[in-house]
């Protein structure tokens, strides 16, 4: 294996924002009289669109009330925009591998202003060579987002490596015919990341760097 391109997800992978989109969802529920969902259940639909999000874990809101929700949701998760952080090590690894001359890119379930809005606020502008979000095409796990990823940059998918901590980005991996590097310090534990069937899963920053490093091609 001789990877080219890198994918990354953002939320939960790259970001530690996974309490901050449980808490927006729950605080939205409240705001509305909605059940308020559990934990593990907000934070098992990170990675999809917010709308594909919101069938599975708010099912009783009416479609009258989705323009409330969603405004809703982005006033309580901007309220937490001092907390968020990218996880420790990511700021050098992506520094490191883009010096070796690997391609970068991310596939998320974030919209395309909140993606370029943390881009810029991380001071990353550059840093990825190409970027897809799910107001842009289909959600997750379909593999439009990889096969579009990999038409723009002209690689073949056996080159392509996706990371992400949920199932949704293992499943839409292998939809595109793309290897799937797990990480458990995101949103899924490891059982339901494993249901993803994932190449292979690591549980920290250090030990994705070790696992990818000799199979990347720079």
């Amino acid at each position: 294996m001789q990877y080219s391109v890198v994918v990354f997800d953002w939320d939960g992978t790259l970001m530690d924002s996974t309490p901050s989109i449980v808490t927006a969802i729950q605080n939205a529920c409240r705001d509305l009289d909605l059940p308020v969902p559990a934990a593990s259940s907000a934070s098992w639909v990170i990675g999809l669109s917010l709308d594909a999000a919101l069938t599975k874990v708010v099912p009783d809101l009416p479609p009258s009330l989705l323009p409330r929700f969603i405004e809703r949701y982005r006033i309580h998760y901007l309220l937490r925009d001092p907390d968020l952080r990218l996880f420790d090590g990511i700021p050098d690894l992506l520094s490191e591998w883009g010096k070796q001359g690997v391609r970068l890119a991310v596939a998320t379930g974030k919209s395309r202003a909140g993606l370029d809005r943390v881009i810029r606020g991380f001071g990353l502008e550059g840093v990825f060579e190409a970027t897809r979000c799910a107001d842009e095409t289909h959600s997750k796990p379909h593999p439009a987002m990889l096969h579009e990823l990999m038409e723009e940059l002209m690689v073949p998918a056996e080159e392509v490596l996706m990371i992400g901590d949920t199932s949704h980005d293992m499943r839409m991996a292998n939809n595109a015919g793309v290897h799937g590097l797990g990480v458990t310090y995101g949103a899924h534990p490891l059982p339901e990341l494993l249901a993803g069937e994932p190449l292979h899963v690591v549980d920290s920053v250090t030990a994705m760097r070790e696992w990818v490093q000799p199979r990347l091609r720079g």
